[in-house]
């Protein structure tokens, strides 16, 4: 047979998944069915998340890698805990080094803007903390994945052809030879279908689960990328490594409507989608495809980034606290700011006082919601020898003004796009949701947190419903599934409106909802990618 596994002619609809027993929403079937053979092993919603995890690294490498960085969410035994595994910089790095190298901006590629790895340290506490199955077992279908190899899926094969294309442009040093040999085997991408594998990724991912991470942080894989470092006069070092640990932290939230919208505090952005929220709750919504809810929604979370894009950093480094953020006094000066026509955002002086998501559910009442990434796409075009490990660009977002807040300091951590969310309702576990895709996630948050709570939406319905995202001043990009009609009234009202091409830029999200009174997990997963609920 041949045909176009991109073309879809007609339009088309998937219904809410229901289950009991267990449940694996994300962005690849194979990485789902890796986290649904765990949940059937006997493990937990935390073992099943962190197998996703592991799996996504390998069957969608587009996305995120064993070098980035992950954050979770996990609600155990009636309480909701918040990871932060986010890598700082490197300790030998600094604006004053790379002022001297006649560096004037972090550059995207290369090892300037790599910071510490987290996501193996993730899976390590995750499990140690809460997992109920040996690592070994846990990561078991992931390094099967990578021995055996995989058919790529459509979205996926579209993407890391993309990849491929710009990287076979830009990336001409020595350095970055690795990542053609791991990722292009052939000279070219792997096609739809085509049959892709890393021997070297399931090797690493081995001696990950057999050390419970310790190779990576301070072991052999330490050492080979501290010397692949060296070599390429990279800033990252074994003891950079070394002193790394994911950092246990408290979530923070919003009440939206008798909801409470939990988020992972700063370095990441969450924060951002917990403001506009507090913005929009001073107003009544009649109905969502309305240009009066599109445009309040705009505004708030215009406004919201202009204080995240000025304030968000390490959270020991920010000058304001997010309570002070996140206050409704503040919320209420902010709120006088939206009119009727669109503004120029401006950040605010309060008081002072390429990402995979998943989401996780088992039949206990345990659920995940986890987030991982190398930020843009691949990352930094840098891959270890010999390990398939490929290094993440987060660093890239440090600003090198050093009046500003994320300004790039030896051992800081960045401004982070990675966000998972989590829905609470008088105590109780509504459910992990989530959108990727950089500066798109707090906007996606907000959407679906609006889809459900105030338009009664299903999970699989808060995902299909067309999105808009903010890029700039008043620039707007809406979907091509939106009503034209509330394009030109938006248009009419200031904004600068364009209709995207394709939908990859409005994020890829998952969502799992759990009935208090019968256990019954609902999911919704990803419309816009190959996405997958996986369940029994």
């Amino acid at each position: 047979m041949n045909f176009d596994a991109l073309h879809h002619p007609y339009a088309s609809k998937r219904m809410t998944a229901y289950a009991r027993n267990g449940m694996v929403a994300t962005s690849q079937p194979l990485a789902a069915q890796a986290g649904l053979e765990i949940l059937q092993k006997g493990g937990n919603a935390v073992d099943a998340a962190i197998a996703t995890a592991a799996a996504l690294t390998v069957v969608e490498p587009t996305s995120n890698g064993i070098g980035g960085d992950a954050f979770a969410l996990v609600w155990v035994k009636g309480e909701l805990h918040g990871l932060n595994a986010s890598g700082p910089a490197p300790m030998g790095i600094s604006c004053a080094a790379l002022e001297q190298a006649g560096v004037a901006e972090i550059p995207k590629f290369g090892f300037l803007p790599v910071t510490v790895p987290g996501a193996p340290g993730a899976w390590a506490a995750l499990s140690e903390t809460f997992g109920r199955l040996p690592l070994t077992e846990v990561l078991a279908p992931a390094i099967r994945y990578a021995e055996e190899g995989y058919p790529l899926s459509p979205v996926l094969a579209y993407y890391w052809e993309r990849a491929y294309v710009m990287y076979a442009k830009l990336l001409k040093g020595e350095e970055y030879r690795h990542w053609f040999e791991t990722f292009a085997p052939d000279g070219r991408a792997p096609q739809v279908g085509e049959i892709w594998r890393s021997p070297d990724h399931a090797r690493t991912l081995q001696k990950i689960a057999e050390t419970k991470a310790e190779t990576f942080y301070r072991g052999e894989l330490a050492e080979r990328i501290d010397a692949y470092s060296r070599q390429y006069g990279g800033y990252i070092r074994k003891e950079d490594l070394a002193a790394y640990q994911p950092e246990w932290v408290r979530p923070i939230g919003v009440n939206y409507r008798g909801y409470d919208v939990w988020e992972i505090p700063p370095n990441g952005h969450g924060l951002v989608a917990l403001q506009a929220l507090n913005l929009l709750q001073g107003y009544e919504f009649a109905q969502r495809d309305a240009v009066e809810t599109y445009h309040k929604q705009i505004e708030a979370i215009k406004l919201a980034f202009a204080d995240g894009q000025k304030y968000i950093t390490d959270h020991g480094k920010m000058r304001v606290r997010v309570e002070d953020l996140l206050s409704e006094a503040y919320a209420d000066e902010r709120r006088k700011l939206i009119g009727d026509q669109a503004a120029l955002p401006v950040a605010g002086e309060p008081p002072r006082g390429g990402t995979v998501y998943l989401a996780t559910a088992d039949g206990e009442g345990n659920m995940v919601s986890f987030i991982q990434s190398n930020y843009m796409g691949f990352g930094s075009g840098l891959v270890v020898p010999g390990t398939g490990i490929g290094l993440q660009n987060r660093g890239h977002n440090f600003t090198l003004d050093q009046a500003h807040d994320n300004c790039l300091e030896p051992g800081k951590k960045p401004y982070h796009t990675i966000i998972p969310g989590f829905l609470t309702k008088c105590d109780q576990a509504v459910g992990p949701f989530g959108v990727m895709g950089g500066f798109m996630q707090p906007q996606g948050h907000v959407q679906v947190v609006m889809n459900t709570v105030d338009f009664g939406l299903n999970p699989q319905a808060a995902l299909d419903a067309p999105r808009w995202q903010w890029l700039k001043d008043k620039r707007i990009e809406i979907e091509h599934s939106t009503p034209d009609h509330l394009v030109q009234a938006l248009a009419a009202r200031g904004h600068a409106v364009r209709w995207a091409v394709g939908s990859g830029g409005f994020g890829r999200g998952q969502i799992i909802w759990r009935n208090p009174d019968t256990g019954v997990l609902m999911g919704g997963t990803e419309p816009r990618t190959d996405g997958c609920v996986a369940s029994y």
